[in-house]
């Protein structure tokens, strides 16, 4: 594929900005075009990326194609940002073709600058139950599908960023003890039910153990908050960072800011409040938030919000850091890594307002550890909760965790309308 062709696509796929759900055309010869040419940049780079800072880092995307385009419109279009997706391009949403092939498309542009690692659902076992399959059939064919999956069995699975930043769709695995493990797995591979690449892509972190406990995916393992530590000082590390759930607030920190959990898919599904976010990398390798909300959603008919509900929700908002006067503290993980204490915009919000507050008059100030993180703060995490979040909390904890907390909703939680 030449330099205008691709070009080419780009813009196709750049056209329908502003206009969500509107599929773009390509033709299947097109496609598989992508696949092939994107293919064999990816078995040229190493399984484990090597990156330098600046970079932004992406997580799940999941087929929603508007919401990537608007990650773009904040970050930068390649090459104005240099990027790291840390997977799962495909499945649940409506528009995984769309979306892997942009990602595909700009890989091949920018192969130095763009990288794209495999999730859980780069692989045919999963996407074949959970939406891409289906896609591909109805919108071309399965044999299309079998040219993404062994596109996908070729994707790295790891990025370090300038040594000291550790990043991967899943999380940490007891079969890793050296980080050669990684750049010596083989591909093309299919993922397996068991062992490192596994648990690289399916791993949870878990505050409710020590060392490594079961999964309730029924696959690979969690891992507390000590295996992090550990892992960090034995392979003298800052940070893991890390997507593969559903967080409200588009990130998520764990062991004391020492893994950061990545969600770039705003409204889950169509089911979730929750937001996106993009992470920022700088080269001093200071580490900040740009969160995405939630597109506002236009009625079928008439005008204003189709949200009937009239109480206030409190939403955050998170200021990109650029001067130390911004910063409350300074050196959370090491003087490589700044996490820092992150300052955020907290305001009110009536829902169901047309007007969206202005983000540049701010009612309140106020230091990230005094926000109301519902994950982080067991006093107020149940008060109030909406259905979806309660299915967000679902997603991400044990079932008797989740059922726990409904039993003791049920007293007093009565959902509105909008939330049935």
């Amino acid at each position: 594929m030449n330099s205008v062709a691709l070009d080419d696509i780009i813009n196709r796929l750049l056209e329908v900005r502003g206009r969500p759900g509107k599929q773009v055309q390509l033709s299947e010869s097109e496609i598989k075009q992508l696949c092939l040419q994107s293919r064999e940049i990816f078995l040229q780079q190493p399984n484990l990326l090597e990156l330098e800072a600046p970079v932004k880092i992406s997580g799940d995307i999941h087929g929603q194609y508007s919401d990537l385009l608007r990650l773009f419109e904040y970050g930068g279009f390649p090459p104005d940002s240099n990027y790291l997706f840390l997977g799962d391009y495909v499945d649940r949403g409506k528009q995984g073709l769309e979306t892997i092939c942009l990602l595909l498309a700009y890989k091949i542009k920018y192969p130095g600058n763009f990288f794209l690692l495999r999730g859980n659902h780069e692989c045919a076992s999963v996407n074949r139950i959970y939406g891409f399959y289906d896609e591909c059939k109805r919108r071309f064919n399965v044999r299309l599908w079998r040219v993404f999956t062994d596109c996908f069995n070729c994707l790295p699975v790891a990025a370090l960023i300038d040594e000291k930043i550790l990043c991967m769709h899943g999380g940490l695995s007891p079969d890793l003890h050296n980080l050669d493990q990684i750049r010596n797995l083989p591909r093309p591979t299919d993922v397996p039910e068991t062992g490192l690449l596994c648990d690289l892509l399916w791993s949870d972190p878990s505050k409710d153990v020590k060392e490594w406990g079961m999964n309730d995916r029924g696959v690979s393992y969690t891992f507390g908050a000590d295996k992090v530590t550990e892992f960090l000082q034995k392979h003298d590390l800052d940070l893991i960072c890390r997507a593969h759930q559903v967080v409200e607030n588009g990130y998520d920190f764990f062991a004391d800011r020492q893994l950061v959990t990545i969600f770039s898919a705003p409204n889950y599904c169509g089911e979730f409040d929750n937001a996106g976010a993009l992470m920022s990398v700088d080269e001093t390798l200071m580490c900040s938030f740009q969160i995405i909300k939630p597109a506002e959603k236009k009625p079928k008919f008439g005008f204003g919000s189709t949200t009937t509900r009239k109480t206030k929700d409190k939403f955050l908002h998170v200021v990109n850091i650029s001067t130390e006067n911004e910063m409350l503290h300074r050196g959370v993980h090491s003087k490589r890594v700044d996490i820092g204490e992150t300052r955020v915009l907290l305001y009110e919000n009536i829902v169901g307002s047309s007007k969206p507050p202005n983000l540049a008059d701010p009612i309140s100030i106020v230091p990230f550890q005094d926000c109301p993180f519902r994950r982080n703060c067991s006093t107020s995490m149940y008060t109030p909760l909406s259905i979806s979040k309660l299915k967000l909390l679902y997603v991400n904890a044990h079932s008797s965790q989740f059922f726990g907390i409904l039993n003791n909703l049920q007293h007093r939680f009565t959902p509105s309308k909008t939330d049935q």
